[in-house]
């Protein structure tokens, strides 16, 4: 029989969306679940992006430009100057989704057996789009009890050698949310510049920042220009999971022309998603306003409700709507699938994500949960109840 690559085999499953087949099960035999395992906000998409799709008069759905629409890009630097991030619509590739952007980006500054150093723990798919690129994570641990605060500096420092190209961060972060401060940017800033790396900063989350905290871009820091790389996506911040709609954003030219060589080898982003997504650029800010106050509001409850459990310890995310939760328990992985498979209060149950596919040391985070905030409060408080007293029964 023929054989799959190596590369096929070390290809990590997503910690997200592994227990599916057990949350399937659970709802064929009748079981109502409360569904944390994945950040897909309930929140309602801009009615302005669905209009202008049902708008749309074409009568050929045609290629778009291999870097997207040059209008929508014009657009989009529009809505960065507004958030004080000063780049041209040429500085912009249009993606299918983040994920592209940060293949993209991986296959442009990246060769087989580089490093990149994440802090962890970090999205599970960066594992995913290392390994299919053939890119070595290089982790930097952050911790629960210092609630995933950036390792110091010298940390990094220990970890970098020649095959080091760059390191990557999430911010604020999936899947902890953590909001890193203007002072820690500039520390990375400084060691990236010191050793000629490049700075990644996935900033998909950025309008979710909390308690009075605002939000600090890698490419606010001028002296980044020709490090700098950001990763963005419409899919959190206009609830448009769907679109499949990112880009990546960068000032240094060399990095942006090999990009567009990517960009073209797979054609073009979707264009009525470009459309759509360009329409959500007039969203008003009473949106983002109204979704903030929503997401405190769950987050607090969360938090709160989390705090009640004996045994377990929580950080207090500052941004996006994630938090890492840690069980009184030896192995997350199967007791989320113990709760689909045989567990239920009044036939509901709950499917969360196990954190330690949001790492990439072995044997780390395995009694840690990652929780997405994307229900209603009302729900969450029932979903928290259902793990409280699971964990009162619950065996390893």
């Amino acid at each position: 029989m023929p054989t799959i690559s190596n590369k096929g085999q070390s290809m990590p499953q997503s910690p997200i969306r592994k227990l599916v087949p057990f949350a399937e099960k659970a709802v064929k035999e009748g079981k109502s679940i409360y569904y944390l395992n994945i950040g897909q906000p309930d929140i309602k998409t801009p009615d302005v992006a669905m209009q202008a799709v049902k708008d749309s008069n074409i009568d050929v759905l045609s290629y778009s430009r291999s870097e997207g629409s040059e209008e929508y890009r014009q657009k989009l630097a529009n809505y960065y100057a507004k958030n004080d991030i000063n780049v041209a619509h040429d500085d912009i590739i249009i993606t299918t989704g983040g994920s592209e952007a940060l293949l993209f980006t991986f296959g442009s500054i990246m060769d087989v057996d580089d490093e990149v150093i994440i802090p962890e723990p970090f999205y599970a798919n960066y594992n995913g789009f290392s390994t299919a690129s053939g890119v070595k994570v290089v982790p930097v641990i952050s911790k629960i009890e210092d609630n995933f605060a950036l390792p110091p500096i010298e940390e990094f420092e220990k970890l970098i050698t020649p095959k080091t190209k760059a390191i990557l961060i999430c911010n604020p972060g999936n899947p902890t949310g953590y909001l890193y401060s203007k002072e820690e940017i500039q520390k990375l800033a400084s060691i990236v510049k010191k050793h000629d790396l490049f700075l990644i900063a996935d900033e998909v989350y950025r309008e979710f920042a909390y308690d009075g905290a605002t939000h600090y871009s890698i490419l606010q820091e001028e002296s980044l220009k020709d490090h700098a790389i950001i990763i963005d996506s419409v899919s959190k911040r206009y609830s448009m999971c769907g679109a499949r709609i990112g880009c990546m954003v960068s000032k240094n030219r060399e990095v942006m022309q090999t990009a567009l060589k990517f960009a073209q080898a797979r054609l073009s982003p979707p264009t009525l998603a470009q459309i759509a997504s360009e329409a959500a650029l007039a969203t008003p800010q009473s949106y983002f306003d109204d979704v903030i106050e929503e997401y405190v509001d769950r987050r607090n409850t969360l938090i709160n409700e989390l705090k009640k459990i004996e045994g377990l310890k929580v950080a207090n995310p500052k941004g996006a709507f994630y938090c890492i939760a840690e069980l009184p328990i030896k192995n997350s992985d199967k007791f989320s699938q113990w709760l689909l498979e045989d567990f239920s209060i009044d036939n509901e149950t709950v499917m969360v994500a196990p954190a330690a596919g949001f790492y990439s040391t072995p044997g780390v985070g395995l009694n840690q949960i990652r929780i997405a905030y994307v229900l209603n409060k009302e729900s969450l408080i029932k979903a928290v109840n259902i793990i409280k007293e699971a964990l009162k029964v619950y065996k390893d």
